[in-house]
């Protein structure tokens, strides 16, 4: 059963955040920002000789043109015309081959994203072919999983970043993550939220190293569950270990160079909670490897997730395979249209028991909100705007 063609879907859905109008001068990369209004992704479809499908997620938001064109020049005709992979190890095999055959454009960045796309993308194929939930391959011991409510910034507006918290806990999240950097908008959500609710804070590599020492302190007394990525730059792996001193728990992950970046961050004794990002990392593939060397030097995991295509999807059932606290980060911002509209919104929810994935997007959605649609077959790359 050979793969025939790949089809690269780039969408943009509009959101609702519930925050005042941002300034429209502001211009920034982070997919927390206030000027962000929506928020775009991209998928992969992989169809093999028979009509499977199989559906990836490549990170990228702004910058999806650069992760789109390594995905249609670079990724996808590397995987043309091989048989789809039947087993596990299949599609670990599989993928090292095309991760040796492209290293030297890059062992992270857009050729490592378009890479992730591919291998989720795998392991749906393969959960359809067994006919079984990708949770059950992964060994997972349970479904229900609960979701935690990922903020966007709301600009260190003090009195917005509580009255949000206040409306995120009235919702059912009991664990929260803020984008703020300012001490006093981060201790205002704290007093706003009841004791029982967990807060951690992302500031998306910010500080200096006696920068972070020093608002590590300032937030001490907060009780955070984890200050994630606080120093510039995100792989100053010997600062964060520096920094895990002042007895603020930290995170960080999102940004290494592939799972052997995780062994670096570990090696060096950086970080309380490991977070890798699907979309990012290498897939599903390179997750679990993470996952067996988090074991290994027993550091927590939290995968990272603002996403809300096959890569959320794909987070969903890692999770699964996680120990029954860990949550799974969503962003908490109200879509213009749901990709998978029958995918339950709770907070609390049970994974699908159909195969692969679980979902299929909305063809319409698909239709609606699309910036671009590219197919690579035998014949070469046809463009469909």
């Amino acid at each position: 059963m050979k793969i025939t063609a790949i089809e690269v879907t780039r969408i943009s859905i509009p959101f609702d955040a519930h925050r005042p109008q941002p300034d429209e001068q502001e211009t920034t990369y982070n997919a927390a920002s206030p000027s962000l209004k929506r928020m775009e992704t991209l998928l992969v479809k992989v169809i093999t000789e028979d009509g499977l499908e199989g559906w990836g997620e490549a990170f990228g938001h702004l910058s999806n043109a650069v992760t789109e064109q390594a995905l249609v020049s670079l990724v996808a005709p590397f995987f043309l015309q091989r048989p789809a992979p039947a087993t596990q190890q299949e599609i670990a095999e599989v993928m090292q081959s095309a991760e040796q055959a492209l290293h030297a454009f890059g062992r992270s960045g857009p050729v490592r994203y378009a890479l992730s796309a591919l291998d989720i993308a795998l392991w749906d194929l393969l959960g359809k072919l067994q006919q079984k939930p990708l949770w059950q391959l992964l060994g997972a011991t349970r479904h229900q999983i609960e979701r935690y409510a990922s903020l966007v910034s709301y600009g260190n507006d003090s009195n917005e970043v509580a009255l949000q918290v206040r409306r995120a806990y009235a919702e059912g999240f009991r664990t929260l993550k803020l984008h703020e950097t300012l001490p006093a908008a981060i201790a205002a959500a704290r007093q706003a939220l009841p004791p029982d609710a967990d807060l951690m804070v992302d500031v998306n590599c910010p500080w200096s190293r006696e920068q972070a020492q020093a608002v590590a302190s300032e937030l001490r007394p907060l009780q955070l569950g984890w200050l994630e990525e606080p120093v510039w730059p995100p792989d100053d792996f010997l600062g964060l270990s520096l920094l895990r001193k002042e007895g603020v728990p930290l995170a960080a992950g999102e940004n290494v160079d592939g799972d052997m970046g995780f062994v670096n961050l570990f090696e060096s004794g950086a970080v309380d909670v490991a977070q890798p990002s699907v979309s990012k990392v290498g897939g599903i593939t390179s997750a679990l490897r993470v996952f067996e060397l988090a074991r290994q030097y027993r550091v927590k995991v939290v995968p990272h997730c603002f996403y809300y295509g096959a890569g959320m999807l794909a987070t969903a059932h890692l999770v699964a395979a996680l120990p029954t606290d860990i949550k799974m980060e969503i962003p908490w911002v109200t879509f213009e249209a749901q990709l998978y509209p029958t995918l339950p919104q709770s907070v609390s929810f049970s994974l699908s028991d159909a195969p692969g994935l679980g979902y299929e997007p909305d063809p319409a959605v698909l239709n609606d909100y699309r910036l671009s649609l590219t197919r690579v077959n035998q014949q070469g790359v046809s463009h469909h705007v």
